[in-house]
């Protein structure tokens, strides 16, 4: 829904999907495989011609910097605008991003407001640009959705279909005993 959101809301003409392959910022996050992760997201959108997903971080490996995914896209669309779409909860630790001054050169940012994390103030950081996006605002999260996959709550309207039958399927988030 976000990502539909910052796509019509910004009238962008592509929007690639980039699942990590380790976030900096989020060390303990990766719960999953990266060819699961990858399989989830392409059973998510694959029926959505406006979304095209890309796999430039799981192949790299390692911890995921955006600034390094940012010049790879700057060389495929060298005369293109392009956007980096965050989270509004992800606006205070911008400044802590690797190479920050250089990737305000490369990206504009998108940034969703996300339900208890309201954005008061933006990070000064010299030539951010930044555009807000008044998307629907879910109060959802990774680690809800894994905990609820764990206790075997559905995850039916919080995740396509699709996904959830991948994630039955591989057996994903289960309680290890």
């Amino acid at each position: 829904m976000a990502a539909q959101d910052a796509y019509e809301q910004h009238t962008l003409d592509r929007l690639i999907l980039v699942p990590a392959a380790q976030a900096p910022l989020k060390p303990n996050d990766v719960q999953s495989s990266a060819e699961d992760r990858l399989g989830m997201l392409r059973a998510a959108v694959e029926w959505d011609r406006r979304f095209e997903i890309s796999d430039i971080e799981l192949r790299r490996g390692g911890v995921s910097y955006t600034v390094d995914s940012a010049r790879y896209f700057r060389a495929l669309y060298p005369h293109d605008e392009l956007y980096w779409v965050i989270g509004g909860d992800q606006l205070p630790k911008l400044h802590l991003w690797k190479d920050i001054a250089e990737l305000v050169k490369l990206v504009e940012f998108i940034f969703l407001e996300r339900p208890g994390f309201p954005v008061r103030a933006h990070p000064e950081i010299p030539g951010l640009r930044l555009h807000r996006c008044d998307g629907h605002l879910l109060a959802i999260n990774s680690t809800e959705l894994r905990e609820r996959t764990r206790r075997g709550l559905s995850l039916d309207y919080f995740v396509p279909h699709k996904a959830i039958v991948k994630i039955k399927e591989k057996g994903l988030y289960r309680a290890t005993a």
